[in-house]
């Protein structure tokens, strides 16, 4: 063999073996620099809810995260009324929402409105309305409606929410008995703020507002409920929100929250757990 062929035949050898050669450099070079995958976000779901199942949920939310892994993300309003944070108000900004809970009535608006997915609604807990003082103070009777009609009138300030048990307050319950022109010039209604903070700063010697709520709240003392003839329970029930993106995932947490595991969490923040029946 030439010296001229044996170059010849040992260029093309070393050309094929390094075309066997650089993908498998190559293959390496990849593997080394290519990032690994984490895995996928755990499911996250926006709760809007209302102060009568505030304390409620809260509890529950930390329950359903930790046996789910759903990541729960909680806004606050009023069910009702004309301040920017109201439920009503921020669907109607089209806020991040999958969930909404808050009063049965003002839930029914929304779904006749559009904004909560039809025959999701389902009632939650049942809320009664409280009187509460600031702590110290004297005890006022509330037992029977005339007393309780006795105490408002002698009273010099009152404080009632607005949102749906102060609605009540101050369309019905002070017609019923009788002392509307006069209690109503000196009473409150008091826009997203907690009642009992009212009270407890001294700023009402009275307040009104769902039990629920009253009880967080320091600096005042729960004298009771409203005696039963006057009484207005209230349904704080959920829907899911039409626009959301998350409907299986909202139904998931409904159903959860509807479940008698919820109870003994429901009994424990002022409310009593509601019939399991959405409606048709």
């Amino acid at each position: 063999m030439t010296a001229l062929r044996s170059f010849r035949l040992r260029r093309r050898m070393g050309s094929a073996l390094a075309l066997l050669v650089a993908p498998l450099l190559f293959g390496c070079q990849t593997a080394s620099t290519t990032p690994v995958l984490k895995a996928a976000p755990s499911a996250e779901l926006h709760v809007l809810t209302s102060g009568g199942f505030n304390i409620a949920f809260d509890a529950l939310a930390k329950q359903y995260m930790a046996e789910t892994g759903t990541r729960i993300v909680t806004g606050h309003g009023p069910s009702m009324g004309d301040t920017p944070q109201a439920i009503p108000a921020r669907l109607a900004r089209h806020e991040d929402a999958d969930v909404v809970i808050l009063a049965r009535s003002a839930l029914d608006r929304l779904a006749v409105e559009g904004k909560v997915t039809p025959s999701t609604q389902v009632d939650l807990g049942l809320s009664k309305i409280a009187i509460a003082v600031k702590a110290g103070a004297p005890v006022p009777d509330i037992s029977t409606p005339e007393a309780l009609r006795d105490t408002l009138i002698a009273a010099k300030s009152v404080a009632w929410s607005d949102s749906a048990s102060g609605v009540y307050i101050q369309t019905t319950m002070l017609d019923k008995l009788g002392i509307a022109d006069q209690v109503r010039p000196k009473g409150r209604m008091i826009p997203a703020t907690p009642v009992g903070e009212i009270v407890a700063s001294g700023q009402a010697e009275i307040g009104f507002q769902q039990l629920s709520e009253l009880k967080p709240v320091k600096g005042i003392r729960i004298i009771g409920l409203l005696p039963d003839s006057l009484q207005k329970v209230t349904a704080f029930s959920g829907g899911i929100v039409a626009y959301s993106t998350r409907q299986q995932p909202a139904r998931a947490l409904l159903d959860y929250l509807s479940s008698s595991k919820a109870d003994a969490v429901i009994r424990e923040s002022g409310l009593e757990p509601a019939s399991r029946k959405a409606n048709p």
